[in-house]
């Protein structure tokens, strides 16, 4: 009996099927070990020595495993064939070795896909845990502790509102912040075309653009003004024109490479709006069912009896035709590759989406990877494409049109790659045209065209650039852009990424102070360091020696900073951001309200920054960073109407768009004021919609049972419906101005049915585990939203992180800064988990030296190491 070890539940039942009663198979739960979230994990003055931490939730799971091996002489670790499997397997006999001793046997086996054919083959070749692979992970996660657990301090007490940097995802967000950059910057350029609609002898009407005007060939720019337009439309009209020439050439389209993780990730983002992380759990949920092979991957190349079997499956479902002659190899041309895993395919060709009983997700997803692979083995689809040139009879000008037409579709008929932009008129067919004979003009027509910003970056586009330039890996591109976003660093409209003014804020600090360690060139020639680590063919320490010499003396440069120094640097770098140039040519920080003091960058009390004037506190004007074209500028002070003899205006806060009635007088210094919920466009307000959120709360009606009023509102996490001390959510904040007395009672009653409301014991959100100085910490459903707790200490739950996804690392962090601002919650440790001694000495807590000011109080330390 041997015990075999995964990391899924999923693949060990997949796995279980195929090895029968002989063996124990049992999962991990991924990861059983990681770095603790504190100084002294990655020890720079010990040869960088990892104190490793097994994870609480990991425990049960390991002991299950010692408990298996008990009965069973041997251990085979079947994780995932990359260095992240590589690592759980070295970290799971790690942990695992007082248990195997006494002549007990340990082994690697890996395979590229669950089916029995690949496990029973990976079975009767085991080895040793590789240690190169494994000398590559220890490099990369140090890399990662040194960058996140030393550089987030310095974020933190430099740069308000920031919350992390992380070695690669740092670059990824300079990728978006410049790209937002490069837009802002951008002058649109006008130009002209023109295009006719010519007709045949016979009467048939094609399309061709003007292409030589007084004998020369047309550029682009060529044709600047309407002016010139209409000049050329007159060169065009006041001539006959007769077909010059007719120019048809054969041509052929192959298909596409099978997919690897960045493609897979890409095309899912444009075919299906998927994200990267939705679409890796799909795709890894398919993987461990045995239905697709490993989805994490840089290698297009296909098993030879793979290729053979989407062959067969090509001929069978459509014919000989369609089977090119001999099979089609691909090759990688990624700047950078990682090991040679087979590209992602079905196990069986044979097995076509229809004939799977999947969830919408995976059917989605596979799908698409079962028609790019039988695509890949296709025949080429073969084409005409077809250039007519039509000319006046003194030569001066010319159009021409072109067509293509599809003479077999090959590949094209089980799958076409989608477009980040729309394909141009050469998909337009023709009619038969002869050389020589006349084009009669139907229609001349001028058209306006202004040269487009480059687009914002899409979750596919940004993990195509982010392949190109060789940054991040297969296993890291999901995380990546997932945590920016959840940093609230970066914001998604319309599927497009939009840099936040914090990420801009995070990314003017690094390239200015840390600008290394932030460039496109270093992260990945730091990406291929790891690469020859894992081929055997570098140290890992003298990496990490190498990064650490240089790291921590550019953190030491920064020691002696002051915050006031920082934000005037940023407010010189984003300069060309935060005061855009005025249409009048006035002076862009001069403050709009006052035109007296200049505007310049400073910090909030609770955190962030905003923009303000420099003649507060007798001008309090204030606006958000982000002000593109003026939009602040145009929409402050705006006079919506009257109510009462009061000017309802729109005005713009340091915390976005908001509505006020009336104006700040000594006996009335704060006006009624309602922000604007989210969602709603300034531009889009009128004065019946702002009467409406300056009357809230809004009554709705006295509830049936006990006759208390319900009212409906819009508060700090969003629109809610009240009853006396119930507070129920709402979905969208126009519901707050629609809801009746029924749909309120239903809403009202879902609530109560979800568990008990503030007085009953209520149940964590989440168990997050022990705190280093000891005492559990939880996180909880608060009135006011969630919070962590230990002991007596309780910290807010940023809006940007989920509750229930909090990490003992991301908690340890906010009960630190709380702590350290004192108040009701100032002792740090539970009595629940002080030591007997100290309740028996009362002079213990008379002397609260330790107690009053814990370290993580005083100097909090404790960071998340973020992985990139």
């Amino acid at each position: 009996m041997a015990v075999v070890v995964v990391e899924s539940p999923a693949k060990a039942k997949t796995i279980n099927k195929y090895l029968g009663s002989d063996y124990t198979v049992l999962a991990s739960y991924g990861h059983v070990r990681d770095l603790p979230a504190k100084d002294g994990s990655v020890d720079t003055e010990a040869d960088f020595a990892m104190q490793w931490e097994v994870a609480p939730e990991s425990r049960k799971h390991i002991r299950a495993i010692t408990e298996a091996l008990k009965t069973d002489d041997a251990l085979i670790l079947a994780t995932d064939p990359d260095r992240e499997g590589e690592a759980i397997s070295w970290h799971l006999q790690e942990v695992l070795a007082s248990a195997l001793k006494k002549g007990k046997t340990v082994s690697r086996v890996t395979f590229n896909a669950i089916t029995k054919a690949a496990v029973t083959e990976a079975m009767a070749h085991p080895r040793q845990v590789d240690t190169a692979l494994v000398e590559a992970y220890l490099a990369r996660r140090a890399l990662d502790y040194l960058v996140g657990f030393n550089l987030s301090p310095v974020l933190w007490r430099k740069l308000p509102g920031a919350k992390s940097a992380g070695r690669v995802q740092s670059v990824c967000l300079r990728l978006i912040v410049e790209r937002e950059m490069e837009i802002e910057a951008f002058r649109a350029r006008e130009y002209w075309s023109v295009g006719a609609v010519l007709a045949t002898p016979d009467g048939h009407e094609y399309g061709a653009r003007l292409s030589v005007l007084g004998g020369r060939k047309l550029d682009k720019f060529d044709i600047a003004s309407a002016a010139e337009a209409e000049l050329a439309v007159q060169a065009v009209t006041s001539r006959t024109f007769a077909v010059k020439s007719v120019e048809a050439k054969p041509a052929a389209r192959n298909p596409w490479a099978p997919f690897m993780t960045s493609t897979l990730q890409q095309e899912a983002s444009r075919k299906m709006g998927m994200g990267a992380k939705a679409c890796m759990s799909a795709a890894q949920r398919l993987y461990e069912a045995g239905h697709i092979t490993y989805m994490r991957t840089d290698g297009i190349d296909m098993a030879p009896e793979a290729v053979m079997a989407a062959r067969d499956e090509i001929k069978r479902r459509f014919g000989e035709a369609y089977v090119p002659a001999s099979p089609r190899m691909y090759k990688n041309k990624a700047k950078n590759a990682q090991e040679a895993h087979e590209c992602i395919r079905p196990t069986d060709m044979a097995a076509s989406p229809e004939k799977l009983h999947l969830e919408a997700d995976q059917r989605k997803l596979y799908d698409l990877i079962w028609k790019r692979t039988i695509a890949s083995q296709m025949a080429a689809a073969r084409l005409e494409r077809t250039t007519v040139d039509v000319a006046s009879p003194d030569g001066e000008v010319e159009l021409r049109a072109t067509g293509q037409v599809l003479l077999f579709d090959g590949f094209l008929k089980v799958y076409d790659q989608g477009r980040d932009d729309d394909e141009g008129e050469d998909g337009a067919r023709l009619p038969a045209i002869g050389a020589g004979e006349k084009a009669d003009k139907r229609s001349v027509t001028p058209e306006q065209h202004f040269t487009q910003a480059p687009p914002r970056y899409t979750e596919a586009t940004l993990v195509k650039r982010m392949e190109e330039l060789g940054i991040g890996r297969p296993s890291t591109y999901a995380s990546i852009v997932t945590t920016i976003q959840d940093r609230g660093y970066v914001t998604k409209d319309k599927n497009r990424l939009v840099a936040a003014d914090t990420g801009r804020l995070v990314t003017a600090f690094l390239t200015n102070y840390f600008g290394k360690y932030v460039e496109y060139d270093f992260t990945a020639d730091l990406e291929d360091q790891l690469d020859d680590i894992s081929a055997g063919s570098r140290d890992y320490k003298e990496v990490l020696a190498r990064f650490w010499r240089d790291f921590s003396a550019a953190l030491a440069g920064t020691a002696e900073l002051r915050m006031s120094e920082v934000l005037e640097k940023i407010d010189e770098v984003l300069s060309p951001h935060l005061y855009p140039m005025r249409e009048d040519g006035g002076d862009p920080r001069l403050c709009p309200s006052c035109n007296k003091g200049r505007l310049s960058l400073r910090t909030a009390r609770s955190g962030g920054a905003f923009i303000g004037c420099s003649s507060y506190p007798e001008c309090r004007y204030t606006r958000p960073l982000s002000a593109p074209n003026g939009e602040v500028a145009a929409i402050d002070g705006k006079v919506l109407g009257e109510d009462a003899g009061e000017p309802i205006t729109l005005r713009a806060g340091r915390f976005g768009p908001y509505v006020q009635r009336g104006e700040a007088t000594e006996e009335v210094p704060k006006p009624p004021r309602a922000s604007l919920p989210k969602g709603w466009a300034p531009e889009a307000i009128d004065l019946e919609r702002a009467l409406a959120l300056l009357n809230l709360p809004r009554p709705v009606g006295n509830h049936p049972e006990d006759g208390l009023l319900i009212e409906a509102a819009i508060g700090r996490y969003g629109p809610y419906i009240k009853h006396g001390s119930t507070y129920a959510n709402l979905k969208d904040a126009d519901e707050v101005f629609t809801i009746g007395m029924n749909r309120a009672i239903e809403v009202l009653a879902q609530k109560a049915a979800r568990g008990p409301g503030r007085g009953a014991t209520t149940a964590a959100l989440a168990e997050l585990g022990e705190h280093p100085e000891g005492g559990a910490v939880v996180v909880m459903p608060g009135r006011y939203g969630p919070y962590v707790k230990w002991g007596k200490i309780n910290a807010t739950v940023p809006k940007d992180m989920v509750p229930e996804a909090l990490t003992l690392s991301e908690a340890l962090p906010l009960l630190a800064e709380r702590a350290a601002k004192g108040g009701k919650g100032k002792s740090a440790k539970p009595k629940a988990t002080a030591k007997p001694k100290a309740a028996a000495k009362p002079k213990a807590a008379a002397k609260p030296k330790a107690a009053a000011k814990p370290k993580s109080a005083a100097k909090p330390k404790v960071v998340k190491a973020t992985k990139t």
